[in-house]
């Protein structure tokens, strides 16, 4: 993103389609999908991986881009940090849980896992995800693209 300007356009974000059953087309179309960082500048390298987002970005921006999208059929929580701040005491104790109970925040929220390789460990941990989970992902985001 900071080399192009072009939001996941890396390997997270090859599995994000991948994950939505989107080409790249439709991905970037502004009319299908709108895309919002938590945090909108890059918080830093840490010891395992990127800082967490800055919370003041979240509180800045999110309400008022949330309030210029009220057509917006469903919110993709991608990783913990976005589920938290949106579901709140909703939010269960772990990603693995919220995730794992992502019917009960239908219809406007389905969290997700992050899609960054490093998450191949929790990938290959929870095998459900990609057999029961995305399966259904795929066919609401194709519902609601008409296609």
């Amino acid at each position: 993103m900071h080399q192009n300007g072009i939001p996941w356009n890396d390997m997270s974000g090859k599995r994000l389609r991948n994950w939505l059953g989107v080409t790249d087309e439709a991905f970037y179309n502004a009319k299908n999908i709108a895309l919002s960082p938590m945090g909108f500048c890059y918080p830093g390298k840490g010891k395992s991986g990127d800082l967490p987002p800055r919370k003041e970005c979240a509180e800045a921006w999110h309400e008022q881009l949330m309030s210029k999208m009220q057509e917006a059929k469903l919110v993709l929580l991608v990783g913990q940090y976005a589920q938290k701040y949106y579901l709140q005491e909703k939010a269960k104790k772990t990603l693995t849980e919220t995730v794992s109970n992502y019917e009960s925040y239908l219809p406007k929220y389905f969290p997700l896992p992050h899609p960054q390789p490093r998450n191949r460990f929790w990938l290959s941990k929870n095998p459900w995800f990609e057999e029961e989970v995305l399966p259904k992902l795929k066919a609401e985001v194709s519902r609601l693209l008409g296609s």
